[in-house]
């Protein structure tokens, strides 16, 4: 009875441990273990996530931030337009004949009054011999005329005729001598008109063109060559009426002429005195030394003037300024980290390579000095001397050439 007994008791102890092994093991899934609810509270929240790595602070060196600063921006009124040359002499056929020799060409240098052709006359020819017989015929006029007032004066003086056949005879005199100073002023003119058939140079230039060739019939007033002098050139623009009260007869301006490397000097010559019509600009002319003859009338040209400004206004690098959709923007750090600023900009000066700034910064802003890409607004930054640890090439590519 006894041994039954404790076999039983061993049994039951054997079930009851076997039971606490699948309690202990086999738990409904969502539950936690013993002792996990109390252990979590004291880990407290997560930092950083496993593998992740905290966004570094842009570093940038004192180079690559500027403030805006105050100067003073000269304006640039720029017009373009042809080069002329003012000195142009048109030589014309005085009178219609037979263009016998012509003896320039074009380039060629002349001296004002040289001969530069001959122009046949035949009719003319032909009109002085004319003139000429009725100048001797006037004058054997005068001279018969002559020797019957003298006969006459002996008569009178003998009282072989009345006084009244006497003033006949001297009135007769006095026909003769005004018909050969008639006809003597004929032969002139017609001579004259000889004279006109050799072409001459009005100014010293060039020949710039030769509008007749020799064998050809010309007319009276019809173009043959054309002169220049390119010593003086002048080029006529216009300016908008809003820039031209600050632009002055003498002011210097630099003109680049098409094939030349380097700009020309020049002045303002003239100011028109009103308007064209229609186009509100006033024509502005531009004169220029050529004592080399470098330049030649027809060249295409630009005028570059400057106009002093007496103000001072803030301004910034160009290339400090981006846009986006049109509107300037630029990059400042504020409180150490960075933020986009719209800005309304003003004049420019390509040539300092700066910008006026109208509205949207105040001269103690920090403003990135060039385009970086891949800057976000809110990124922690800062202006350090040293960037060996952390630079802003880190998190931003170099500047952006746009």
């Amino acid at each position: 009875m006894k041994f039954k007994w404790m076999a039983g008791g061993a049994v039951g102890v054997l079930a009851l441990a076997g039971l606490s092994v699948v309690l202990g093991v086999v738990r409904l899934p969502g539950t936690a273990a013993p002792g996990a609810q109390a252990a979590a509270p004291a880990a407290g929240p997560a930092a950083t996530p496993p593998g992740g790595k905290a966004e570094p602070a842009l570093a940038f060196a004192p180079r690559e931030v500027v403030q805006p600063t105050l100067a003073r921006m000269a304006a640039v009124v720029e017009f373009s337009g042809p080069l002329v040359a003012p000195q142009t002499a048109i030589v014309r056929a005085k009178a219609g004949g037979t263009l016998l020799a012509l003896n320039v060409a074009e380039g060629s240098r002349v001296a004002a009054g040289q001969a530069l052709g001959r122009i046949e006359l035949a009719e003319l020819g032909s009109r002085v011999a004319e003139r000429s017989a009725l100048l001797e015929s006037a004058r054997a006029a005068l001279v018969q005329a002559e020797r019957t007032h003298a006969s006459n004066e002996r008569l009178a003086a003998q009282q072989f005729i009345s006084s009244n056949a006497l003033e006949n005879s001297r009135a007769a005199l006095d026909t003769a001598r005004a018909n050969l100073a008639a006809a003597q002023a004929s032969l002139d003119t017609t001579k004259v008109g000889l004279r006109d058939g050799n072409l001459a140079a009005p100014i010293a230039g060039i020949v710039a063109k030769r509008q007749a060739l020799p064998g050809e019939k010309v007319s009276p007033e019809q173009p043959v060559l054309t002169i220049v002098d390119l010593a003086r050139l002048e080029l006529a623009g216009m300016v908008g009426t809003h820039e031209v009260s600050r632009i002055r007869p003498g002011l210097p301006v630099q003109v680049r002429v098409e094939g030349l490397a380097e700009p020309v000097a020049g002045r303002v010559a003239r100011i028109a005195p009103a308007a064209e019509p229609g186009t509100r600009s006033i024509g502005v002319t531009i004169e220029l030394a050529n004592p080399k003859e470098l330049l030649r009338a027809g060249q295409y040209a630009l005028v570059r003037a400057e106009l002093a400004d007496d103000t001072e206004r803030l301004t910034l690098p160009v290339a400090a300024v981006g846009s986006t959709s049109g509107q300037d923007h630029v990059w400042v750090i504020e409180n150490g980290a960075l933020a986009r600023r719209a800005i309304t900009v003003g004049r420019r000066d390509e040539r300092e390579g700066r910008v006026e700034v109208l509205q949207g910064l105040s001269p103690a802003a920090q403003v990135l000095a060039a385009r970086f890409d891949n800057l976000r607004e809110g990124a922690k930054a800062s202006v350090v001397a040293d960037k060996s640890a952390a630079v802003a090439s880190a998190a931003a590519s170099s500047p952006a050439l746009r």
